[in-house]
């Protein structure tokens, strides 16, 4: 009762945010936001599944697209254009999922590296459609809440997805995998639709949330959305806070957005070295990460039960 009381308190709290803060506040917690969908869709594949992708931009890239071309060819609102591109990073994660899946570890890390590459190029090379490098520009956003608010259920979405995981048998399941895939597949567990599903999963979030941020910054190209530095933050801010946890990405999201927005703002020609530093201790420190530091000293009540 106590949590579900703290977990009402934390969303009014959260709605009334946008009415006292000015534009400047709205858009870092709008960010936050966004780093949290990221990092916890990453999590489902790369944390709970183990399998590592240093390409998941790819999703994001090609939902800002599909988002920013229906609004300009069609008029289509931002909103359901985003959904639509969410479902189509989904589609697009079934053909690649099938093929990348079938490699492991550092084989399957540079494959979605290059994937990401790829589609970059693909971008600036057909023009006709994608605007080429001179990118898509968007009519003017005049009103930030409303997508404050978007990317708010989004990532309230992703973590009650990450919740599930960690308390239900397809969680342990794609844990059993990353611990050691041979041996779940063993056991008879259906390892490559396990895998399928949870990539397929994991590429849902960062089509909607590309298409919200097409629309936020209201120009795209394919250097901004298919950047690898998405991709590189979607792996700290998981790995900061603990990867194969709800509460990880949550964690590491906010503590790392917020670490680079206070190190550039006050060591403007420091902040990378400052910000990398800080990153480098909490690593040596707490190698699992923030939530794994907790585990670690011995709270066990806050430790996922797995049930049906």
């Amino acid at each position: 009762m106590r949590k579900f009381a703290l977990l009402i308190a934390a969303l009014a709290a959260l709605c009334l945010y946008p009415v006292f803060m000015g534009p400047y506040f709205i858009s870092m917690a709008l960010l936050i936001f966004m780093y949290i969908s990221l990092a916890g869709s990453w999590n489902i594949i790369s944390g709970f599944a183990g399998y590592i992708s240093l390409g998941h931009a790819v999703f994001f890239g090609f939902g800002a697209y599909l988002t920013a071309l229906q609004i300009t060819n069609w008029g289509t609102h931002w909103l359901p254009a985003s959904l639509l591109a969410g479902l189509g990073a989904s589609l697009l994660a079934v053909p690649v999922g099938a093929l990348c899946l079938r490699l492991r570890g550092p084989f399957f890390a540079i494959f979605m590296l290059g994937l990401n590459e790829l589609m970059a190029i693909i971008a600036s090379v057909f023009d006709e459609i994608t605007g080429g490098a001179e990118g898509i520009s968007l009519p003017i956003l005049r009103q930030i809440i409303p997508l404050y608010f978007a990317m708010g259920l989004t990532a309230l979405s992703v973590f009650l997805v990450m919740s599930w995981l960690e308390s239900s048998r397809f969680g342990l399941r794609l844990l059993s995998i990353r611990e050691d895939e041979t041996a779940a597949d063993t056991l008879g567990t259906n390892t490559t639709l396990y895998k399928l599903i949870a990539f397929i999963m994991s590429a849902f979030f960062p089509g909607v949330v590309g298409g919200f941020y097409a629309r936020y910054i209201t120009y795209i190209d394919p250097e901004t959305v298919f950047n690898i530095l998405f991709s590189v933050q979607m792996v700290l801010m998981c790995i900061l806070g603990g990867r194969g946890t709800a509460w990880g990405p949550v964690i590491g999201a906010t503590a790392l957005y917020l670490i680079l927005e206070f190190t550039w703002a006050n060591f403007p020609h420091f902040h990378k070295l400052a910000s990398g530093t800080l990153i480098v201790l909490i690593i040596l420190y707490a190698p699992r990460g923030i939530m794994g530091f907790i585990y670690g000293r011995g709270l066990a009540q806050l430790r996922p039960s797995f049930r049906n």
